[in-house]
């Protein structure tokens, strides 16, 4: 909600007040970007809003992505910073986010895969997922890995997945039949 602040080092006179939002705890002057249907301004209310309809979705998804809890905080939190960063130069917010969430999470696992590995600390789960469907998802490609999760697990439509992974919606039909005949065999494989 939008309230009166007074301009630092002013006097109490009418001239000396600017309306502003507070978010984060920071002061933000309504009158730089404001969006006159909202009175917010517009970078800050449109993220908020992407973050509180497609943030649980995004990280179930980037953790059923990357396998790590780590990672799929980090790329959801470094693009969500992006994305405020980024303020109006943004066209569509969502798609943005979600593209650039999945491109630092991939990047994240290309630098763990360089790394040497001393020791693994455990495992991770995934939500409502039993473990062999996650250790098999764990062996398909990456790029065959991100349209199973954001196809079947986010319940993105075959475009958008296209859109996040920067690819066409042809490619992702070819890869989306692909990964289910490669899960279907270690899931076979698994079962008996």
């Amino acid at each position: 909600m939008a309230e009166w602040v007074k301009d630092e080092g002013s006097d109490d006179s009418p001239g000396n007040w600017t309306r502003a939002v507070t978010f984060w705890g920071e002061s933000l002057p309504v009158g730089v970007v404001m969006d006159v249907t909202l009175e917010r301004p517009r970078e800050v209310s449109t993220v908020e809003t992407v973050y509180s309809e497609h943030g649980p979705r995004l990280y179930r998804s980037l953790l059923a992505y990357t396998g790590d809890s780590h990672i799929a905080e980090d790329a959801m939190a470094e693009a969500f910073a992006q994305a405020l960063r980024r303020g109006r130069e943004l066209r569509d917010p969502d798609r943005w986010i979600w593209r650039a969430a999945y491109r630092i999470a991939a990047g994240a696992l290309k630098e763990r895969r360089q790394q040497p590995v001393a020791s693994l600390d455990g495992t991770y789960e995934l939500p409502d997922a039993p473990s062999f469907v996650a250790e098999a998802l764990a062996k398909l490609p990456e790029q065959q890995r991100a349209a199973v999760v954001l196809h079947y697990y986010a319940d993105l439509r075959v475009r958008d997945v296209a859109n996040v992974l920067g690819t066409s919606a042809a490619a992702v039909k070819v890869t989306l039949m692909r990964a289910r005949r490669r899960l279907r065999t270690l899931l076979e494989t698994t079962d008996g």
